[in-house]
């Protein structure tokens, strides 16, 4: 089957299994769907796999499913397919943690699995990940990259990659990751998802592959909170062959003060559009929340803990079979990653545990003064060319929001926020005390029905931009005297809106003809545009004939979407005259 013309639009879980209870469906129609989607996705990305269900395989868990609620059983996730990350067992197919040389076949699923298929669920394969659950890139593994389901050139995400390409990508309702520095959060961010880190405890890590024991946590994504809550309905509870697994508690969260970065300490790597959709949400929680800038110093050395201290030998631990029998089948940035825990000394283990004790007590006094955090997931995001350029120090920015929540027993839910230009997500997670996971979901809801978002763009099935949306502010405009470079050009008006109000317009001097300067701007205002469509080479010879001292850059439109569109440089305001407060170029050319 080649790749279909429509995106796949992803399944809800509620929906799904409602539709199963209620003789709407069938678990047998979902299982046929379900394999329909999956030989459309193959054409784009195979690798988000590491093992399937055989297709009749999946046909017969299906049938069950049927009998079951014919039985008159009533399923809360009867027939909904998840995937599992690669590093959970499930009885039937084996481990690999992305390493082959290491795989087992387990005896038994673990312990959330057998919760998930006994309330109707089945597992259709496992996943791809970053090996042994180490990065936050999707980069590391022998399988292949999964990339990110929005645009092919940029980073899933990771550890958990394949699980969150398989919930963006419409094949499953939800899938199972990890996370231990935000595993299960960074994906989620990239791929548009809800990410659901729950307290250390709360589910069951038996069967699952360690890669630090003491902080791992099984994770979900989604597609709603709704879908995140009900898959938490069904896997929490306490585990008994568990030694980590504790006894549900439900610490309550009223999110009326809302910790923050302080300005000068949110790092953004350069990306503007991050820093704009953040501000953007912290807007949006200011309307019912009181937003209170924090400094963050003791949580960011928490987070150099985890890699740049002796919990790296965790890690380590984990691994320390392979490392000392087959060192040369492992990934080799996982290998320089989690080597130099073998030479941490108890000295200095026990050093970073009390150090650690300190800032935990610290960050317990946090939840006096507020009430949760709201830190965006990531700064940033990467193409898959500079992940691999540049592995070690890329990845380590992606975990500057994220690392800390683990080593301090918090729970989190990553959201999305906004849509970058080049269609891939930024999100913001909310962040509390350990227990506190219901209150952040609760949380999680009210901000996404606040912020009112746009849906994410539609699946590119074949990998590469087809075409690029430009906003034109001038000369450009619809009966404007360059209006005609965008006709040759077969071009598609798709809107007139407005800017972000950051922008100052100006009228450049001696410009013919005549021409204004779009200029970013902290103080400025909303600016009238006109977006228009046009394929990518149309673009590229559009871009060739921009004559300096303008250019094309990244514009934020008053919706959070971006675009590219004209910026101009320092040079154009030379003599010229600032317009903005007429709102438009049409304004300034009809008062003469």
């Amino acid at each position: 089957m080649t790749a279909p013309n429509r995106p796949l639009n992803r399944l809800a879980v509620a929906a799904t299994a409602a539709a199963v209870n209620g003789g709407k469906s069938s678990a047998l129609a979902v299982a046929e769907e379900t394999l329909a989607r999956l030989a459309a996705y193959d054409a784009v990305q195979p690798q988000i796999w590491i093992s399937r269900i055989a297709p009749d395989d999946l046909r017969t868990a299906a049938r069950a499913v049927d009998g079951r609620i014919a039985a008159g059983e009533r399923l809360p996730l009867a027939g909904v397919p998840f995937a599992v990350k690669d590093n959970i067992d499930v009885s039937g197919f084996e481990t690999t943690a992305a390493c082959p040389a290491f795989a087992y076949r387990p005896a038994a699923s673990a312990s959330v699995v057998e919760r998930l298929s006994a309330a109707g669920a089945i597992c259709i394969g496992k996943t791809n990940l970053d090996q042994f659950a180490t990065g936050l890139v999707g980069t590391r593994s022998p399988y292949g990259i999964p990339r990110n389901a929005y645009n092919l050139a940029y980073v899933s995400g990771g550890s958990s990659s394949g699980s969150s390409v398989a919930v963006a990508a419409g094949l499953v309702g939800f899938a199972l990751g990890t996370d231990t520095a935000g595993s299960g959060r960074v994906p989620a961010a990239f791929n548009h998802l809800v990410g659901l880190k729950p307290s250390k405890g709360r589910w069951s890590t038996r069967g699952l592959v360690p890669a630090c024991r003491t902080l791992d946590c099984i994770t979900v994504f989604a597609d709603t909170v709704a879908d995140a809550r009900l898959v938490d309905d069904v896997v929490a509870g306490f585990d008994p062959a568990d030694p980590f697994s504790k006894p549900l508690a439900d610490r309550p969260v009223q999110p009326g003060r809302i910790g923050v970065p302080r300005r000068e300490q949110r790092v953004w790597f350069g990306d503007s559009e991050s820093e704009y959709l953040y501000d953007r949400a912290l807007d949006t929680l200011a309307a019912t929340a009181e937003i209170v800038e924090m400094d963050i110093t003791p949580l960011l050395e928490a987070a150099r803990l985890l890699y740049g201290g002796p919990w790296v030998a965790e890690r380590t631990a984990a691994m320390a079979d392979i490392l000392a029998s087959n060192p040369d089948a492992m990934d080799e940035t996982v290998r320089l990653v989690v080597e130099p825990g073998a030479a941490v000394s108890a000295v200095e283990l026990f050093n970073g545990i009390y150090r650690l004790a300190e800032l935990k007590r610290h960050a317990d006094g946090l939840w006096e003064a507020i009430d949760m955090l709201a830190f965006p997931t990531t700064g940033t995001t990467y193409r898959v060319a500079e992940l691999l350029a540049a592995p070690i120090a890329l990845n380590s920015n992606l975990g500057l929001y994220t690392n800390f929540v683990n080593l301090l027993d918090m729970a989190a839910v990553a959201v999305p926020a906004g849509i970058r230009s080049n269609g891939t997500g930024f999100g913001i997670t909310l962040i509390g005390p350990a227990d506190s996971d219901r209150g952040l979901l609760a949380a999680a809801d009210s901000y996404l029905a606040a912020a009112d978002l746009p849906r994410p763009p539609p699946l590119d099935m074949e990998g590469k931009m087809q075409s690029v949306k430009l906003a034109v502010v001038g000369a450009h405009l619809n009966g404007m005297p360059l209006h005609w470079q965008l006709t040759s050009r077969n071009a598609t008006f798709v809107g007139a809106c407005k800017t972000a109000p950051t922008y100052r317009l100006y009228a450049m001097a001696d410009s013919v003809p005549p021409k204004p300067a779009l200029v970013h701007s902290q103080d400025g205002g909303p600016i009238a545009v006109e977006v228009y469509e046009l394929d990518v080479a149309a673009f590229g010879s559009f871009v060739v004939e921009v004559p300096a001292p303008l250019a094309i850059g990244t514009v934020t439109l008053d919706d959070g979407t971006s675009v590219k569109g004209f910026v101009a440089e320092p040079r154009a305001m030379t003599g010229a005259e600032d317009i903005t407060h007429l709102g438009g170029w049409r304004a300034y050319i009809e008062r003469g």
